[in-house]
């Protein structure tokens, strides 16, 4: 292990386990249930939508792996835009990026307790809940802080064992096809302009989630050359596990339409009475894996705003043994496992739809920003990279002005609320740090 500069950090997390990070950022409870509702939209053409969105975020991936070869230091997103834009959109950005990772898998350790009671129908009860929340985040907490060695690979563990099952139904579902079953004859289906928004939304959120894995690049071996290769290789393998999924259930099952656990539905298909059991476990290490990955990540983007002096540098403070980010990790368990004994996160779907496509158009829009102001820096320059940059921000502006149409009346109140609130919380945070100091910190 190498000590990174002045941070006190070290360089432990190599090619592949930043890959698998990404991919556990990715991959959560979602893929359980998504290919039922994405069937419910548009039908068969779900396979070939899977195969359309993942060539849509392969484009915003490719700007980001531009941008994240010219770094070295934590913070993702946010250090991109604040070095492309200044510090007034790198706080927004910044502040977004951690409350949509903070409230997302503090859902997830929810689901997780309600996956269980499949098991054991107690642990939904109050004082169960509670034990098993605060075991399940502490945990976490005391290995991230103990070494980002060994938090890289419990979440190498977790990626493994929650693409174990998954990769198993997706193989087993094309065998048991050309195996000479008899396919399901697709019903005619007309899906709408509407519907078909609305399905490539799912989707694009289904992808969502590489944002965070790339925050703790002050502990990657060689992050200028790593996160690239991480990116795409995380992008090819949940392009092809999701397409996979869909066919095997939109051609296996009767009726995927209407199934609540499609993948379940299809384990008892081609395998028989194991195959539900194998995927409620499945799910169990999904949820929990996702947790793993954003307990790593996660607290790297707070870090890195102490870091910068956007934040109190109480939160940049590492361990003098452990080498770690330890009050920015346990300030994250700790909120985590709060909003997870609060409940309710119908209001994260807004805050996470506009906050992620901000993020994305902003890192996008930077390629020919930061090609002009570090040029020669970026490790792998993209092909045709001004035409992908219009070409990702376009995306991102076309689908954040269709989420809100599409949602319309429906948007939950407390959602655009708490959108509000943060983006006002960024702008105070902005005016404090511009008070505090008035030579502005340098983004060069």
């Amino acid at each position: 292990m190498t000590q990174t500069g002045h941070t006190g950090l070290v360089r432990a997390i190599g090619r592949w386990s930043l890959t698998a990070l990404i991919i556990n950022s990715i991959v959560g409870s979602g893929i359980f249930k998504l290919p039922s509702e994405i069937a419910g939209l548009i039908g068969t053409a779900s396979t070939w939508a899977v195969l359309a969105v993942g060539a849509m975020v392969g484009v915003i991936m490719a700007c980001f792996a531009e941008v994240a070869s010219q770094f070295t230091e934590a913070g993702g997103p946010y250090l991109y835009t604040e070095v492309a834009f200044g510090r007034f959109w790198g706080i927004q950005v910044g502040w977004m990026l951690w409350l949509v990772r903070l409230t997302a898998p503090a859902a997830n350790a929810n689901l997780f307790v309600i996956y269980l009671g499949q098991f054991w129908p107690a642990a939904t009860q109050p004082l169960p809940r509670l034990f098993i929340l605060t075991l399940l985040i502490g945990v976490l907490a005391v290995i991230n802080v103990r070494g980002v060695r060994s938090a890289a690979r419990v979440s190498n563990i977790f990626t493994a064992a929650k693409l174990a099952p998954l990769v198993f139904i997706a193989i087993a579902g094309i065998a048991y096809l050309m195996a000479g079953h008899p396919l399901v004859q697709p019903v005619p289906f007309s899906a709408g302009a509407s519907a078909w928004l609305k399905a490539i939304l799912l989707l694009m959120f289904s992808y969502g989630g590489f944002e965070g894995g790339i925050a703790p690049m002050s502990e990657a071996k060689n992050p200028r050359r790593d996160a690239a290769l991480a990116l795409f290789a995380a992008l090819i393998t949940c392009t092809l596990l999701y397409a996979a999924i869909q066919l095997v259930v939109v051609r296996t099952l009767v009726d995927p339409v209407h199934s609540e656990r499609p993948l379940a539905d299809v384990a008892r298909l081609v395998i028989g009475r194991a195959g539900p059991p194998l995927i409620a476990i499945g799910a169990l290490i999904s949820v929990y894996g996702y947790l793993s990955a954003n307990m790593l990540a996660v607290p790297r983007i707070t870090f890195a705003l102490g870091e910068r002096g956007d934040f109190p540098s109480l939160f940049a403070s590492v361990h003098s043994r452990f080498h770690t980010p330890y009050f920015s990790i346990l300030v994250f368990a700790s909120l985590t496992w709060l909003l997870a004994l609060l409940g309710s996160f119908s209001w994260n779907v807004l805050l996470s739809a506009v906050a992620r496509l901000f993020c994305y158009g902003l890192v996008c829009a930077a390629v020919p920003v930061l090609r002009r102001k570090q040029p020669g820096a970026a490790w792998f320059r993209l092909p045709w990279g001004i035409f992908f940059s219009v070409l990702g921000t376009s995306f991102c502006v076309v689908l954040i002005i269709g989420y809100s149409l599409q949602s319309g009346r429906q948007v939950n109140r407390i959602g655009s609320l708490i959108l509000v609130a943060t983006i006002l919380a960024a702008f105070l945070n902005w005016m404090w740090v511009r008070r505090r100091s008035s030579p502005e910190v340098s983004t060069a």
